[in-house]
């Protein structure tokens, strides 16, 4: 469905977890998609514009540390996050996506490892979306030094 470049490191373990370290997960194979979703689900759950997700089977996906919360956010949608300092980490959806773990890509030691390949739900979007990226950009917070 979505472009793959197998040059990438798409093909070893990942490893991830919550920002507090209550929880970690390890994931291996290559995703069967890797996307910026814009849906409005995403976003009240999150509190961000947008979330990244790597789509991995079911079978190649474990929690290998604490253990999570599961919401269903909306029908069959399953999201589940720490706990102890409420980060997202996992989207099931068994109707929509048998099989398939979709994991905030943020979440991971090496998020740069699996850049996002398209993104999707854009009829959900924010406008302002759409132009972010003409925005100034700065490297710390305004008026602070940079490094």
């Amino acid at each position: 469905m979505f472009p793959r470049d197998s040059s990438r490191r798409d093909q070893m373990d990942h490893v991830g977890g919550c920002q507090c370290g209550a929880v970690r997960y390890r994931v291996s194979g290559e995703p069967q998609h890797n996307a910026l979703c814009h849906c409005k689900d995403c976003r009240k759950s999150s509190g961000a514009p947008m979330i990244g997700w790597a789509a991995f089977a079911e079978g190649d996906f474990a929690v290998t540390q604490g253990e999570v919360t599961t919401f269903n956010s909306s029908g069959a949608s399953m999201r589940s996050f720490c706990p102890a300092c409420g980060t997202g980490l996992f989207f099931r959806n068994a109707e929509m996506l048998p099989g398939i773990v979709d994991i905030q890509t943020a979440t991971l030691d090496d998020p740069e490892a699996l850049p996002p390949q398209a993104q999707i739900q854009v009829a959900e979007r924010l406008d302002w979306m759409t132009t972010a990226h003409e925005l100034p950009a700065f490297k710390r917070y305004p008026g602070m030094p940079e490094d």
